[in-house]
């Protein structure tokens, strides 16, 4: 494989820890509570510090890349989140436990727009859909392994090496970046840093996020949630004030301007709060409503891995006959059905037909993601590359976090409507939920049909020498 083939992976791999340890520590927190000795409830904390953190901590992403040069600062990110990890598995308590998880939030919180960053600066636009293919695979899989990670772990092992299997993992990916990713190095002349748009945008996105993470959740009481949602949204309106005032702000909002980044952003939303939210019903609907045990709930869920990681072997041919565009309407389409096919599901259903229905989510899911983080980036300016890819992964953010609190808020409504206490979840009081995840998704139809067909860059053949030139430069 060509040295520029590897860097989707290896930048995508602490992508890939971050999700495995996301993912197993729902699993982990009853031996984690026991282990700590304090009521599982009270755990939530862990999960909600780290969310809110990645948040709060986003907009430095993209001046640190332009500063210090976008692989330093990557490889620097890996070394504090690895480092974080061993501080959470040596955690004898909660409130030390919460404060290591925000340290790993602040390297997530780097990591992720800055893996896509490399991406867009070290790939030739017209190879970008192709790396998108294998940049997105890590993270899927990661996700979705990681329930059964958690459970391994902790059945065999501790609930600590849930953050100890992240030391060897991010050792080998900081060598590895630097052995193959290009030295994209900093600018000197970056403006001074926004420090009231970073406080503005880092206490509105963290209270937005907080207010997400506990709402209903039991974590704190229903009016600190949204007072936190409330305070969060009137700081992000007094960020987008300044942001567009601004000269040099921290995130800058006028990107916003180029049509497909914008679609990228805005229209996509409701697709992604319908994938992920989808994403997060789906085990539920499995176990609780269809009654099937863990590790068959498991088994279907790979079905959704399998999916992901086939698109990497059929982006090319897609692409040879349709357009981003086409693919876009596509899979919000399919998706669409996809989702009402989950309201369908039942215990009489053979298990290979629910794994298939599963498989082709995965699918939809992963060439609607890559499709959208290759387009998105088509008109952005290089020097303005940081700000999108900062912007894109807080609009994926939100769009997760709004996804699973609506999902979750709309089957515990359903519950209580069928006359059930809205803990304890049957077959029936998915389907309005799952009905609703295909409605909202048919949203993104309105923007993806506006969009127009994918031409040729114009600066094709100039990036490809220009990326030829940096993958020279790193090998001297």
């Amino acid at each position: 494989m060509a040295k520029r083939n590897w860097v989707p992976l290896i930048v995508a791999c602490p992508i890939f820890l971050q999700n495995i340890d996301l993912s197993a520590l729902n699993v982990a927190l009853p031996g984690m509570a026991a282990s700590l000795n304090v009521p599982a409830l009270h755990l939530n904390t862990v999960i909600a510090s780290y969310a809110v953190s990645l948040a709060a901590f986003l907009p430095l992403s993209a001046w640190l890349a332009d500063r210090l040069g976008a692989r330093t600062t990557f490889c620097a990110a890996v070394a504090i989140f690895s480092f974080a990890s061993v501080l959470c598995g040596m955690a004898t308590s909660v409130e030390f436990l919460v404060g290591c998880r925000i340290l790993q939030g602040l390297g997530g919180a780097l990591m992720v727009p800055i893996a896509r960053l490399i991406m867009i600066r070290s790939v030739p636009p017209g190879e970008l859909l192709a790396a998108m293919a294998w940049f997105t695979i890590p993270p899927t899989v990661g996700r979705l392994i990681g329930p059964l990670v958690g459970g391994t772990l902790v059945t065999w092992l501790s609930w600590r090496w849930i953050f100890f299997i992240n030391i060897p993992l991010g050792i080998a990916a900081f060598v590895l970046a630097l052995m193959t990713v290009p030295k994209i190095e900093g600018r000197h002349d970056v403006p001074r840093f926004d420090i009231v748009g970073f406080l503005l945008m880092a206490a509105g996105m963290g209270s937005f996020l907080g207010g997400l993470e506990t709402f209903g959740k039991g974590v704190t009481t229903m009016p600190v949630s949204i007072g936190l949602l409330a305070a969060g949204a009137a700081l992000l309106v007094v960020y987008v004030l300044h942001g567009l005032r601004a000269k040099d702000p921290v995130i800058d909002l006028r990107i916003l301007r180029y049509p497909t980044f914008r679609t990228n952003v805005l229209g996509a939303l409701p697709l992604r709060m319908a994938m992920f939210g989808g994403a997060f019903a789906l085990p539920l609907l499995l176990q609780m409503g269809l009654g099937f045990p863990a590790i068959v709930s498991g088994a279907v869920a790979t079905g959704s891995a399998l999916g992901a990681v086939s698109t990497r072997f059929m982006t090319k041919h897609v692409l040879a006959r349709v357009t981003l565009r086409h693919m876009l309407i596509g899979v919000t389409t399919a998706s669409a059905i996809i989702y009402c096919c989950y309201a369908l599901f039942d215990r009489q259903w053979p298990l290979p037909l629910i794994f298939v229905v599963v498989l082709a989510s995965g699918l939809c899911t992963s060439l609607g993601m890559m499709a959208l983080n290759t387009m998105g980036f088509v008109e952005i300016p290089r020097e303005r590359s940081s700000h999108a890819t900062a912007l894109t992964t807080m609009a994926q953010q939100v769009g997760s976090a709004v996804g699973v609190v609506l999902f979750a808020l709309l089957l515990r409504i359903s519950a209580q409507l069928q006359g059930g206490d809205g803990e304890h979840l049957t077959k029936a009081h998915f389907v309005p939920v799952f009905l609703f995840g295909g409605l909202l998704a048919l949203f993104s139809l309105a923007a993806f049909v506006r969009m127009e067909d994918e031409k040729p860059h114009a600066h094709e053949v100039e990036a490809e020498a220009e990326t030829e030139e940096v993958f020279a430069e790193a090998a001297d």
